[in-house]
């Protein structure tokens, strides 16, 4: 049995790891950290644990917490993780980060979009923590970098056509929308209910999106040049989801069978890519509370551009859905478990 920790439990991250992980047959969750909550029940804080996590939040130091746990979750902001994975790392304990303190290889460019970094040394080691990508290098490492969700959303989507070379990479243009969830649960107007219900709107418009960088870092590694990327993200009235959908111009004449027989051929054996059958597309409400991606696409002969539409649930694949299924790399468990369920409908 592998005891495990949650790093910042009081989030929705935190809440949907103690959720998994209560449901994991191979891990007990030993410690649940929180400053807020410091000396309340976790159950208190999040009513659907009752009964099924039985932990009082702490405030604990990393030098506190190694005695504590052998595998830890870091679900908590950016800056913060990069002051705890060291002394987690060098006590021997293995980390996810749910954080982008090391989804950036290159540190001037993380510290252009967020903070200077205090241990660039561990940018190097961290592995980015797309299975479908690194799964073998997942399985080896005792740090990895949990990718963001409009990332994991955009990079499942594009890899085959990338890895193939059959679009211009150039001319990609990507407009996705989220669920309020992905704000965080701090109190923020923006996400207010009467801010945010019958509505709908763009934000971070420009090029300014931090999630820019991480999405154009995987994107380059796929194609082997370099790609820039023209992006916008909207806000949706929904408290959970992702869907992606993406244009580009094909580089040579394509059908659409062709480009269906590729995403099949490239995720067959995928757990949790499921690619749509040929003339139906993905939906938010398919992949609720799983940890699937659904992808679809079409090809726009008049324009000769290919459409590329992925779903995700923002707080699950997106997060801690795919936190938990790199642990059970890391760990020897079977990639699916505990989180291997059907997306809850309607």
């Amino acid at each position: 049995m592998l005891n495990v920790g949650i790093i910042g439990a009081s989030g929705y991250t935190g809440v949907e790891l103690a959720r998994i992980l209560s449901i994991h047959p191979e891990v007990k969750l030993t410690v649940a950290t929180s400053r807020q909550y410091a000396g309340k029940p976790l159950s208190a804080v999040f009513p659907n644990l009752r009964k099924r996590v039985d932990l009082l939040c702490e405030d604990l130091t990393p030098e506190q917490l190694v005695d504590r746990a052998d595998f830890f979750f870091a679900a908590v902001p950016h800056k913060t993780a990069m002051a705890l994975v060291p002394t987690l790392l060098a006590a021997g304990k293995k980390v996810v980060d749910l954080s982008a303190d090391f989804r950036i290889r290159d540190a001037a460019v993380y510290e252009q979009w967020y903070q200077p970094h205090t241990c660039p040394e561990l940018i190097a080691e961290a592995v980015y923590g797309l299975p479908e990508l690194y799964r073998e290098q997942v399985k080896q490492a005792r740090l990895v970098a949990n990718p963001g969700c409009y990332p994991t959303s955009i990079i499942l989507g594009l890899a085959p056509l990338l890895r193939e070379k059959l679009i211009d990479p150039s001319t990609l243009i990507i407009d996705s929308k989220s669920g309020t969830s992905g704000a965080g649960r701090s109190a923020s107007v923006d996400t207010l209910y009467c801010e945010v219900a019958d509505g709908f709107r763009a934000y971070k418009v420009g090029g300014t999106h931090r999630h820019i960088p991480e999405i154009e870092q995987e994107l380059s590694v796929l194609a082997g040049s370099a790609v820039t990327i023209s992006f916008t993200p909207h806000l949706l009235p929904i408290s959970r989801g992702i869907l992606s959908t993406i244009y580009a111009t094909l580089s040579s004449a394509v059908s659409e069978q062709d480009i269906q027989a590729l995403y099949e051929s490239a995720y067959k054996d995928e757990s949790f890519v499921r690619v749509c059958p040929a003339g139906t597309f993905p939906a938010t409400q398919h992949v609720r509370g799983s940890n699937c991606c659904d992808i679809g696409v079409k090809v726009d002969a008049r324009t000769g551009r290919v459409i590329v539409m992925s779903a995700i649930d923002n707080i699950a694949k997106g997060a801690s859905g795919q936190a938990v299924q790199n642990m059970n790399l890391m760990n020897g468990f079977a990639e699916d478990c505990a989180i291997r369920g059907a997306a809850f409908f309607p």
